[in-house]
């Protein structure tokens, strides 16, 4: 990767930033509701904002699809995709969580938007490298 790539050394940023974000969430899931307080750290709107606003930068030249795609291409693009998997699994179990807990439905909104960012992260890492997508294809044996 070129890290001189202003949108390359954008992304390591955004990712950092992410790192910080999802610790606050374990933060809000391990403290009971009683305990909780204001000067806490947590997820709030303004982070789901800025990760849609990250969706937004880094598709805004992607091709359409018109498939779904596959993971591959670039060992880059695996690693997304495998981070997008697990944060939809993580999702999922909060999900449930929120059902029978007090849970604050900011982190439900925050993983959804997280996995399609690190979706959209996955397809930049290709796009940038010049290496083709990997389309699924129905009808392939």
């Amino acid at each position: 990767l070129d890290l001189s790539n202003k949108d390359v050394a954008n992304l390591i940023n955004i990712l950092k930033r992410i790192q910080n974000e999802l610790f606050n969430i374990g933060n809000m899931l391990a403290t009971p509701p009683d305990y909780q307080s204001e000067k806490m750290p947590k997820i709030e709107q303004s982070h789901i904002t800025s990760l849609e606003n990250d969706i937004d930068y880094y598709n805004q030249n992607l091709p359409i699809l018109n498939s779904f795609v596959l993971p591959g291409g670039s060992e880059l693009n695996i690693w997304f995709h495998i981070a997008r998997t697990l944060c939809r699994k993580c999702e999922r179990i909060v999900v449930q969580l929120f059902n029978d807990q007090n849970i604050d439905v900011l982190i439900i909104a925050y993983l959804n938007r997280l996995s399609d960012a690190l979706f959209v992260f996955s397809r930049w890492s290709n796009e940038m490298q010049s290496i083709k997508e990997s389309l699924w294809d129905p009808n392939k044996r």
